[in-house]
């Protein structure tokens, strides 16, 4: 379930990032995709610094907690909005 969040909070994340900052969008499908594997590498950043994540939000799932909800929907939207702006950044030094 965790996942499913981080995937879906990348996937708005690097949507806003795209929309934020017009000079790094790589376009709708592709701030999409790129939004989530950054959701699910946001997520898996966040638990192996022990900052919640993946790890903490399975185990809370079943509880319903609403921080590790949160955790999730945090580190996926950062995670997706950084990585399109980075792919963005990089696509944009490589056209010059």
């Amino acid at each position: 379930m965790e996942l499913i969040i981080q995937l879906i909070a990348g996937a708005l994340g690097g949507n806003a990032a795209g929309a934020g900052l017009k000079n790094l969008s790589l376009g709708p499908i592709l701030n999409t995709i790129v939004g989530l594997i950054g959701g699910a590498g946001g997520g898996q950043i966040l638990s192996m610094l022990g900052a919640g994540g993946a790890g903490d939000a399975a185990a809370a799932a079943a509880n319903l907690d609403i921080g590790a909800i949160i955790q999730s929907i945090l580190g996926g939207g950062v995670g997706g909005g950084v990585l399109v702006a980075i792919v963005g950044a990089v696509k944009k030094a490589l056209v010059k």
